[in-house]
């Protein structure tokens, strides 16, 4: 077990704002309205040289016939197995009441280190307000103010007592693949996570924008090892109305940006709308990889041409970006849901090759002597040497004479060669010309 800590408590005793601390981040929503974190959301944190990470939980609640209260229950349940040490927030300014004892009651059946960290000691006048928590009898009360920092030094040097100095499974994660799923709210995003895990790691419920925050998971099975990265669906600006949908959506924004290979998910039934470009046109921009997953396709009724005719649709549609693997699946059934891992991973590796320069000048200079540049004005362009860019997409460079008279359909011939040559599926490929 890796040096992970579990933030729980019942609901808005200040959960999400220690976790910020502690990460020194913003990634979990503060909002004071309870419930506004749903799933575990991961960070990683530092003291005194021990690393570690924490898992934020959504607020404990106990005999509520909510649909995402049971589903909160089973998160802080497998947040609490996860951990190695757990934090459980109560508040000052309540003192206890008849939940923190049912928390209470479950944290002392898990037999791991529990520190009760007193939140909202903003002030000298609520030093002391803390004695009661005693009475739960999980041992210590630490002072804390998660808004201002208060008192975290002195509860950080006791929870990295029980920590290992060395937590290989951090430093390791560092350097995996990160595969994000994206799409449109609703799409299935949490339900393949669920599905690939075999675990119900994140929420999923039929209400669109149930995920909020971007959710990581280490997915190591069946030959992979890969960060698996759970986002909220995006919408169109003019549909964001709560403020909380907005920050979440640009977690998913930043989780696009921060990835390698982007799994991005279609709903069949719908087909390819406005929106899904937009998100698709994200990736692009990114110079992302990127895996075409089209769920739901078992509710689609089917003869032998559907799945061509419909592949062919969405290329027409993400043209002139259209060399992207496709995989027609169902979360529900789990079909071809491995494939679409073997895919990702394979534009992993397309996306990070290499190609050494004498080789790249080989290929591509025989290329251009077949289909010269066209000549513009009496001028000839000559192109003399290829070389890739120490970039972490792939982008080439290509050196000649008078690259201002190259046109946008010769650079677009230079890129399906190198993508016939070299397999770049799945990767946008960036092509510029420099004078030599």
């Amino acid at each position: 077990m890796g040096n992970v800590i579990a933030i729980v408590g019942r609901p808005n005793v200040g959960k999400s704002t220690l976790f910020n601390r502690l990460t020194e981040s913003k990634r979990a929503i503060v909002k004071e309205v309870s419930g506004v974190t749903r799933d575990r959301l991961y960070g990683r944190g530092e003291w005194n040289g021990v690393n570690f990470s924490v898992i934020d939980t959504g607020g404990y609640i106990h005999g509520s016939d909510d649909v995402f209260e049971g589903e909160i229950r089973k998160q802080v349940e497998l947040a609490i197995e996860e951990a190695k040490v757990i934090m459980f927030v109560v508040d000052v300014m309540t003192g206890v009441l008849d939940l923190d004892k049912v928390v209470a009651s479950m944290l002392r059946k898990a037999k791991k280190p529990v520190f009760i960290v007193a939140n909202k000691v903003d002030n000298t006048d609520r030093i002391g307000l803390s004695s009661e928590f005693y009475s739960l009898g999980l041992g210590d009360v630490f002072d804390v103010s998660a808004t201002n920092g208060g008192g975290t030094g002195d509860l950080l040097d006791e929870v990295v007592k029980h920590l290992d100095k060395e937590d290989e499974s951090i430093r390791e994660e560092d350097y995996l693949p990160k595969i994000t799923i994206v799409g449109k709210p609703n799409v299935g995003k949490s339900s393949l996570v669920n599905a690939l895990t075999g675990k119900e790691s994140n929420i999923v419920t039929d209400i669109s924008g149930t995920t909020r925050d971007t959710v990581n998971t280490r997915y190591n099975s069946f030959g992979f090892d890969f960060v698996l990265i759970d986002t909220a669906g995006i919408r169109k600006k003019a549909k964001v109305h709560e403020d909380l949908e907005f920050y979440s959506v640009l977690r998913s924004v930043n989780a696009i940006e921060n990835s390698d290979v982007c799994i991005f998910m279609i709903d069949a039934q719908e087909g390819l709308q406005k929106q899904d470009l937009q998100i698709f046109y994200m990736i692009e921009k990114n110079s992302k990889g990127v895996v075409v997953l089209v769920n739901k396709w078992d509710l689609i009724e089917k003869d032998h041409k559907t799945m061509q005719d419909y592949e062919d649709k969405i290329r027409e549609g993400l043209a002139p970006f259209k060399d992207v693997p496709i995989i027609f699946t169902s979360t529900i059934s789990k079909q071809r849901i491995h494939k679409a891992l073997e895919e990702a991973m394979e534009v992993y590796h397309n996306r990070t090759k290499k190609i050494p320069t004498s080789e790249l000048n080989d290929v591509m200079l025989e290329v251009i002597d077949q289909n010269p540049p066209p000549s513009n004005k009496g001028k000839y362009v000559k192109i003399k040497f290829v070389t890739q860019l120490p970039t972490h997409a792939p982008s080439f460079a290509f050196f000649c004479n008078l690259p201002q008279y190259i046109p946008d359909s010769y650079k677009r011939y230079l890129e399906n060669k190198l993508r016939q040559r070299f397999n770049f599926t799945g990767v946008p490929v960036k092509i510029f010309f420099r004078k030599k």
